[in-house]
């Protein structure tokens, strides 16, 4: 298993808010005007499914398979051209402050890995920037 991490984001609010606001995807209403239309579609969600289109890839669908109050929420794909699991890891730091990082786990062969991880990376960044961005009062 390939493992892909983001860069590790303050955020100015508690993890118990953060974890809050994350572990319920119909929370990320509020986010979809801030999706870019051009690499993002047909985005939908509920309390534990998101699902959505990206170009060439096509759709790819996640379900949240643990939650882990105020610390993590797990996701794997249930729709992808490959399998994917992605982590939502929060620390606290402070009452009113903490860091989160985001990790995903792709098993692919080494010459597709090679082809993947840049992108890969690059949305795990973009998703992070998006996540610490969230007024999450």
């Amino acid at each position: 298993m390939t493992k892909i991490e983001s860069a590790v984001k303050t955020i100015p609010f508690s993890n118990e808010q953060v974890y809050n606001k994350l572990s319920d995807l119909n929370n990320l209403e509020s986010l979809k005007d801030k999706i870019p239309a051009d690499k993002v579609q047909d985005i939908s969600f509920d309390t534990d499914t998101l699902s959505f289109s990206v170009s060439p890839v096509g759709q790819i669908t996640f379900n949240v398979v643990e939650r882990e109050p105020h610390k993590c929420v797990k996701f794997a794909t249930v729709q992808s051209p490959m399998p994917l699991n992605l982590w939502i890891q929060i620390v606290p730091m402070t009452e009113s402050e903490c860091k989160m990082k985001l990790t995903v786990g792709v098993d692919v062969n080494p010459f597709m890995k090679g082809m993947i991880q840049k992108p890969l990376k690059e949305g795990l960044e973009k998703m992070a920037d998006a996540l610490a961005m969230i007024q999450y009062a």
